[in-house]
C-alpha cells in the first residue's frame, strides 16, 4: 500500500546519493532523454545545476540553439536518469520541462535564468560564444579566443532547463530496493506526492 506526503520524499534520497558520491567528479552528469520532432528518442549527458530556490524542480543548463531545445519545444515532456556507480542507486525521473531563455515574457523567470548565468564558471560561460552546436564544421580552424565580461548577464545562446518531476522510480541495487513515486493534485489543487515500493 502506498503512502501519501506533501513534500517530495524522493528528493532526500537524491541529495543523500549525491552526498555520498560527491567525492566522484561524474556524480554530477545525468542523462536527459527526450522525444525527437521524428518521433524517436534522444539522449545525451548533461550537468546537474541544483534544484530551484524552495523547490524539487532540477535545473539544466544547455545552448537554445541546440537541439533538445526544438525538440523541448515539440514536446515538452523528458526522463533524465542518474546512476551513482559507488552507491549502486538509479533515478528515472519523468517530468516536464520548462525552457527559459532571453525571451522569456516573466521577469522572474529572466531573473532566474541570469541567477543560473552567473553561478556559472567563466569556462562554461565561454561555451556559448561558440559556434552553433550539431551543425556541420566548415573548416579545421579554431576561433579566434572569445572573451566575456564576468558582470555582463547571460548570453543569448544561454538557456535555463527546469525540469519538474511527476513520476520518479528509485532503484538501489545494495539493497535490492525499488521505490516508486508519483506526483498528483488533491482536489483542492494541493501537491501530493504517493509512494509504493515495487518489485526491483
Amino acid at each position: 500500500m502506498g503512502t501519501a506526503t506533501a513534500t517530495a520524499p524522493w528528493k532526500q534520497l537524491l541529495l543523500n546519493a549525491l552526498e555520498s558520491n560527491s567525492h566522484l567528479k561524474h556524480s554530477s552528469y545525468l542523462q536527459l532523454a527526450t522525444i525527437g520532432s521524428n518521433g524517436r528518442p534522444s539522449n545525451r549527458t548533461v550537468v546537474f545545476r541544483g534544484f530551484e530556490e524552495n523547490s524539487d524542480k532540477i535545473q539544466i543548463h544547455t545552448d537554445r540553439r541546440s537541439r533538445k531545445i526544438e525538440e523541448l519545444r515539440h514536446c515538452p515532456f523528458a526522463e533524465i536518469c542518474w546512476y551513482f556507480t559507488d552507491s549502486w542507486e538509479q533515478f528515472r525521473i519523468n517530468g516536464r520541462v520548462e525552457v527559459i531563455d532571453e525571451m522569456n515574457p516573466d521577469s522572474l523567470k529572466r531573473e532566474q535564468r541570469e541567477k543560473a548565468w552567473f553561478s556559472c564558471s567563466m569556462r562554461s560561460r565561454l561555451q556559448y560564444l561558440g559556434p552553433s552546436p550539431g551543425v556541420p564544421r566548415l573548416n579545421e580552424d579554431f576561433p579566434a579566443e572569445a572573451s566575456v565580461d564576468p558582470s555582463t548577464g547571460p548570453v543569448g545562446a544561454f538557456c535555463l532547463l527546469v525540469l519538474e518531476p511527476d513520476q520518479v522510480d528509485y532503484l538501489n541495487l545494495k539493497s535490492n530496493q525499488r521505490l516508486e513515486f508519483t506526483f498528483t493534485r488533491t482536489a483542492g489543487k494541493e501537491k501530493c506526492w504517493t509512494s509504493e515500493r515495487i518489485n526491483p
